[in-house]
């Protein structure tokens, strides 16, 4: 069993796409979900869908035929050591080129949406 689901879902992603996976199936959890959700929404993944076996749920990734989609997943905040900031300090990464994810109060969202709302939270990681 692992400890950080967050963490896991990049592993997953990273290990897929070095591999050269088209898509992947991974366990499911709400946070998951919404973090899948927003790399959908932002182009890095093509399709999020979630399968009920049994009583079971599992979340599956279909991942961009572009090679240059996701070249790099970073988790910024971890269990051992938490990174919060302010909507006003939310990284840029690579220029806006590249994304952050934050959980805020007002749920999970992509760096860009957050400075908008003027919320700060929980750095979660970058994707580029």
């Amino acid at each position: 069993m692992f400890n950080d689901p967050i963490a896991d879902l990049l592993t997953r992603l990273r290990n897929a796409k070095t591999a050269g996976l088209k898509s992947i199936v991974m366990p499911h959890s709400k946070l998951k979900e919404q973090v899948a959700k927003i790399l959908k929404s932002n182009r890095f993944v093509t399709d999020v869908a979630v399968a009920k076996d049994g009583s079971f749920k599992s979340l599956s990734i279909t991942l961009s035929d572009d090679p240059d989609a996701i070249t790099s997943l970073i988790r910024i905040s971890k269990p051992g050591r938490r990174v919060y900031t302010t909507a006003k300090n939310i990284p840029l990464v690579l220029g806006g080129r590249g994304m952050v994810i934050v959980s805020t109060s007002g749920g999970i969202m992509s760096g860009r949406d957050a400075r908008k709302a003027g919320l700060g939270g929980e750095l979660i990681c970058k994707v580029w």
